[in-house]
């Protein structure tokens, strides 16, 4: 169950890796909405990276605080993505998915066992919860590219 829920966060079984999504994305298509009713790719990926964080953070800090919805969720910024902003957030996002995986490997944790803090939530909720977002949102971001001619990368 464990390599099967590390497989489900990386992707690449029925939709694209993460890395593949987001590869040679245009510097200039990164905050692009190419028609109205899609996001960009940059939102997209913020999203993405915002709903991560807090599913991971509300799984293992019983202090943790969710953002106010749904304005926490979604980036405010609309103008240009410069190369430091599009690597902090790629790098945030992998950074959590990663330690959402190392709590899929840690034999310490039951992954079926309520969360102590989690108002009954397990930590196989959570974490089936973020791969789901991801992967919705990984389709997103390929429809977007593919709107703005920028598919593949």
């Amino acid at each position: 169950m464990r390599a099967n829920l590390v497989e489900l966060l990386e992707g690449g079984q029925a939709y694209p890796t993460v890395e593949a999504a987001l590869a040679n994305v245009k510097p200039e298509l990164r905050n692009s909405v190419p028609a109205p009713g899609l996001h960009s790719v940059y939102s997209l990926l913020e999203h993405m990276r915002l709903g991560q964080e807090d599913i991971l953070r509300y799984t293992l800090d019983p202090g943790w605080k969710s953002p106010k919805w749904p304005e926490g969720y979604w980036p405010s910024h609309t103008g240009p993505v410069t190369d430091e902003e599009w690597e902090k957030s790629v790098s945030g996002f992998n950074a959590d998915r990663e330690e959402l995986i190392a709590l899929v490997n840690d034999p310490n944790v039951d992954l079926t066992a309520a969360i102590p803090h989690g108002e009954g939530r397990t930590y196989l909720r959570e974490i089936l919860l973020a791969a789901d977002h991801n992967a919705y949102h990984l389709g997103q971001v390929v429809q977007t590219r593919k709107a703005q001619g920028n598919w593949p990368g």
